[in-house]
């Protein structure tokens, strides 16, 4: 993964307003949607020895991402949007406040700050890579719908922020646009 062909994937290098660990997920985020076959068999391959738990090994959900990015083509990479950043940060940084598990916005700021087409939330990660691992895996949510968020080409731009919550530890907001 240490190849001059990967760095275009590195959209958000530059972006100053993003955390290392935001820069990361969109990085890993595009690692992914650029080489689906390749992340599958590395990256993926080795995640229940490596972090994810060996049980996923025989889960229904992990064997299905597997079988997806098997055969996923490659889709365009995501750009750091900075309306899209403002929208996850107000989300993350007040459902973290307030304990708050969930997309609706809780306050009228965030309401007021909402940017996205999709949207996917994730609580109690502090690695960039498990983070973006939990949504694709998705474990206990039948619609796979952060999977397919992540995932689809329906997307071009994202805003990721990753605060502090008062009871997971982390929650991490991706607002997704067109």
């Amino acid at each position: 993964w240490n190849n001059d062909r990967y760095v275009i994937c590195n959209s958000a290098a530059r972006v100053s307003y993003l955390s290392d660990t935001e820069k990361e997920v969109i990085f890993i985020l595009n690692m992914i949607r650029q080489h689906p076959r390749q992340f599958n068999q590395t990256v993926l391959a080795r995640w229940p020895e490596k972090g994810g738990g060996t049980y996923l090994r025989n889960n229904s959900y992990y064997q299905s991402l597997v079988k997806h990015l098997a055969v996923m083509k490659p889709v365009p990479i995501l750009q750091s949007d900075s309306l899209a950043w403002v929208s996850a940060r107000c989300h993350a940084f007040s459902a973290g406040k307030a304990g708050y598990v969930g997309h609706d916005r809780q306050t009228g700021l965030c309401q007021s700050r909402q940017w996205f087409n999709g949207e996917c939330c994730e609580y109690g990660s502090g690695q960039a890579l498990e983070i973006v691992m939990n949504l694709l895996i998705d474990e206990d949510v039948p619609s796979l719908g952060h999977r397919f968020i992540c995932l689809s080409a329906d997307y071009g731009r994202i805003g990721v922020s990753h605060q502090p919550h008062s009871v997971y530890s982390f929650n991490t907001v991706l607002d997704f646009t067109r």
